[in-house]
């Protein structure tokens, strides 16, 4: 296999969709071309994820799903992304970071599609898995090649990848309120609007990246868990993300049980939440590289404990949303220097170590919002929100985990 190949993830196949979009040869990695091209993968997976989440209620229409059966449906795409993760390190850790995230994209983009073409619930629920899966095995790929794009670069740069995942998904999302304010069809749009970003953003991201690869053990499990000090930043990454999917559904009932807001009012709730962590992100690099990980974790860790704290003390419309707009900013860079750490690991492989922080961020990202719930139903939501203040804190006892492993 040539190194030209290799880039550009068209090795041996048939058809490439890199040729169709008749883009150029490989380009030289500096700096800007390499952030660019890792930028356009998260923006990617953003976006695929942002335009099918925007259409999850016309889709429960269309196939006359209640709230249950909603719920069997995303729990599938959920079981896809996990069993994806561990699969995803191993053939990133084997055939190269940046050679499985361009093959997966183009699997993900047609996965969108076969979600939009379903016939009937069983296809459905097949197509789902499939999204799960590619969308979970690209999000392992895409941080392990963000991890060698950062030791290129020289500096922490892995922030802003992430702030580009968010970029993207509030483009997916806006491209779906669209797409029902004009009247213009599921088929229609998943296919259509996925095409352009995903030929816009291969052609970004192929610069003939070549990834360093390595023998994976047989004796390595078939799931890895993280060991040694990773431990303590799977822990990290699991309280992060089940306080952003505690803000997924639950900030706007919270805004309504503790201020009376209205739903139109209390909908502002997650979008103050993701615009805060959307700039954070974007600043985050800075910050990290002014201040270190393990102090920019601890204070970022301290922020979503205050802000989480505040949320539930106040009765205030106003200073409720400061403390939703608080945790963004908190929550914002504590995830992408645990995945930034992880790729550094002293005892795993990249693709290994990012997919076992995957699975336990991934799993806190399931538990957070029916851990509320559950919490929330035998006393009530603002208790229920009180678990984010202990989750948070213990980010900060745990901070030091997030400092680099490796050089």
């Amino acid at each position: 296999m040539s190194a030209h190949e290799r880039g550009s993830g068209c090795a041996g196949a048939g058809f490439c969709p890199f040729q169709l979009a008749g883009i150029a040869p490989v380009q030289p990695h500096t700096n800007r071309t390499t952030w660019t091209a890792v930028s356009a993968m998260f923006v990617l997976n953003g976006a695929l994820y942002g335009i099918w989440a925007s259409r999850i209620p016309a889709i429960a229409q269309l196939y006359d799903l209640d709230a249950g059966d909603l719920g069997w449906l995303l729990l599938l795409l959920a079981a896809g992304a996990i069993a994806a993760f561990p699969l995803a390190g191993r053939y990133a850790d084997r055939l190269g970071a940046a050679f499985v995230t361009l093959r997966i994209a183009v699997l993900y983009t047609v996965a969108l599609g076969l979600i939009a073409i379903a016939p009937n619930v069983a296809t459905l629920a097949v197509a789902l898995a499939l999204f799960g899966a590619a969308h979970g095995a690209m999000d392992v790929a895409m941080n392990t090649w963000a991890g060698e794009a950062e030791t290129h670069i020289g500096r922490p740069v892995m922030s802003s990848f992430h702030a580009m995942f968010s970029l993207g998904a509030g483009l997916g999302a806006a491209s779906g309120f669209a797409a029902e304010h004009w009247g213009i069809g599921i088929t229609l749009h998943f296919i259509a609007v996925g095409l352009v970003f995903a030929v816009i953003t291969l052609a970004w991201a192929r610069i003939g990246w070549m990834s360093p690869t390595r023998n994976i053990s047989k004796d390595m499990p078939l799931f890895p868990l993280p060991r040694g000090p990773l431990v303590a930043v799977g822990v990290i990454a699991f309280c992060t993300s089940m306080g952003e999917g505690a803000m997924v559904d639950w900030s706007a009932l919270l805004l309504i049980e503790m201020t009376h807001a209205t739903a139109a009012h209390a909908a502002l709730g997650y979008s103050v939440f993701s615009i805060s962590m959307v700039i954070t992100r974007l600043l985050g690099d800075q910050v990290t590289r002014a201040l270190g990980p393990t102090p920019t974790a601890r204070i970022a860790g301290g922020i979503a404990t205050a802000g989480a704290l505040y949320a539930i003390v106040s009765a205030n419309y106003g200073a409720t949303l400061f403390g939703f707009a608080l945790m963004g900013v908190g929550y914002a860079v504590i995830m992408p220097l645990a995945f930034s750490r992880a790729a550094r690991d002293p005892h795993l492989s990249p693709g290994t170590a990012i997919a076992s922080v995957s699975t336990l961020g991934y799993g806190g990202l399931l538990l957070g919002p029916p851990l509320i719930g559950f919490v929330a139903h035998a006393t009530t939501l603002r208790t229920g929100f009180a678990v984010l203040v202990v989750l948070a804190a213990l980010t900060v006892v745990l901070a030091g985990a997030v400092r680099a492993g490796r050089a």
